[in-house]
């Protein structure tokens, strides 16, 4: 399991982190400022950080030089700034990449994968998922149904991963929407429908009368 340190004031933003990067398996250290941020570096190693720029007590370039000053962890800049100019000033400080607010959970967790693997260091707490004939390949974004390969969409992966981390249990539709879509789309039932649809048709062999994804009435999903 990875430790990301995420630095951001803004709580909503701190939270969908949160919510995304354990969803890819990794434990989270949130910061709300520079202070915090150095203090939790003095505690114990770091993995990666995710950055945010706009920080109440320091400008979030200069807290990125201290950062690289004091550990070799990746640090990946997630700000509202999208001038080319704060991206270069970045990655010349030696930030391994710069992503711009508002982002998409699963491509932060892509170039964050990629950081790590940069760093040589460990990625996910399980690289494979294994439930039954079905195998998750977490790195290489591959799922296999009795060996054979099957196209997930990002959302169809995540919400599948969700399931496969369960082993078994219910996951409730909150649950799933929240890790998969975030906070806010928290009652957007139909959203969790349209992928379990998508995601039958794929993997079971009789959609119509699922024996792999179940539905527990009212309530969530589970593997069988």
């Amino acid at each position: 399991m990875s430790r990301i340190m995420c630095i951001d004031d803004e709580p909503a933003i701190l939270r969908l982190l949160e919510v995304v990067l354990r969803r890819g398996g990794h434990e989270v250290l949130p910061a709300v400022n520079a202070r915090a941020a150095l203090a939790a570096l003095a505690q114990g190693p770091i993995d990666a950080v995710l950055l945010d720029l706009g920080l109440p007590d320091r400008d979030g370039l200069e807290l990125l030089g201290l950062i690289r000053a004091r550990c070799d962890a990746p640090v990946v800049v997630v700000s509202a700034r999208g001038e080319v100019q704060e991206k270069v000033t970045a990655l010349d400080l030696g930030a391994s990449d710069y992503v711009t607010k508002p982002f998409d959970g699963d491509e932060l967790l892509a170039r964050l994968r990629v950081a790590l693997r940069g760093s040589g260091r460990s990625i996910t707490k399980a690289e494979v998922l294994e439930h039954g004939p079905l195998s998750m390949d977490i790195p290489r974004h591959e799922t296999r149904i009795s060996g054979k390969l099957v196209a997930l969409t990002p959302k169809e992966f995540a919400v599948l991963q969700a399931l496969v981390e369960a082993d078994g249990r219910v996951v409730t539709h909150g649950a799933l929407l929240e890790s998969v879509w975030g906070k806010a789309h928290r009652d957007d039932v139909e959203y969790l429908r349209v992928v379990i649809r998508a995601l039958r048709l794929k993997i079971e062999e009789d959609p119509a009368r699922p024996q792999f994804i179940r539905n527990e009435p009212g309530i969530g999903y589970r593997l069988s």
